[in-house]
């Protein structure tokens, strides 16, 4: 029979207690550990599910129309703001366009944001653009470069026709690109192939 007398009971009891204490602490670590591991690896699955690729969608990106239908000619009038599409000389598509923050002038150098003006042609198209779909134009050319390097400066490159215009929106933002709604650069990525010769003019 316990007596709470007995000194030696005493010590029994605060060992018992001690005993139980450190049994209550360490089975809470263990469940804070296990759910700070759940947490940690809820965490990582989430992270790998946004970074993962996402499966790209099908008939991406879209097929060229059949060649009846291509443009042989593109016309680009920057002081309208507007872009033809052209075949055997006759206007097929008419799209209003947006330029880079300097419309005004030919392109001379990098950084410049100004559109250049000339005959060029398209060289490259793009469908893993970061503006939905791109078309190349093959701005500089040997007479861009050479007065480029005249002056010591770069003459400055990757001209593109592409997308990423929210519909409506009608101020300048590129950087001397010629920029379309998402709708209307895949209906010219339908009509363009590589090698259409384009006329940028002021």
């Amino acid at each position: 029979m316990f007596d709470p007398q007995d000194p030696h009971a005493s010590r029994s009891d605060s060992v018992l207690s001690r005993v139980a204490t450190a049994r209550s602490a360490t089975a809470r670590q263990r469940a804070i550990a296990s759910a700070s591991v759940f947490a940690l690896l809820f965490a990582f699955a989430a992270a790998f599910a946004v970074s993962a690729p996402v499966a790209a969608k099908p008939g991406w990106p879209p097929s060229l129309a059949p060649s009846s239908q291509h443009a042989d000619e593109i016309r680009v009038f920057k002081q309208q703001r507007r872009m033809d599409l052209l075949r055997r000389g006759k206007v097929i598509r008419t799209y209003r366009v947006l330029l880079g923050d300097a419309p005004v002038g030919h392109k001379r150098q990098q950084g410049d944001e100004r559109t250049p003006e000339g005959r060029y042609s398209i060289t490259f198209r793009n469908d893993k653009s970061r503006f939905h779909l791109s078309l190349r134009v093959s701005y500089p050319n040997e007479a861009d470069r050479a007065q480029a390097q005249k002056r010591g400066v770069d003459p400055g490159g990757d001209i593109m026709i592409h997308g990423g215009t929210p519909p409506g929106y009608d101020r300048d933002w590129t950087d001397g690109c010629i920029a379309l709604t998402n709708d209307q650069i895949e209906e010219v990525w339908r009509l363009v192939p590589i090698g259409t010769p384009i006329l940028i003019e002021p």
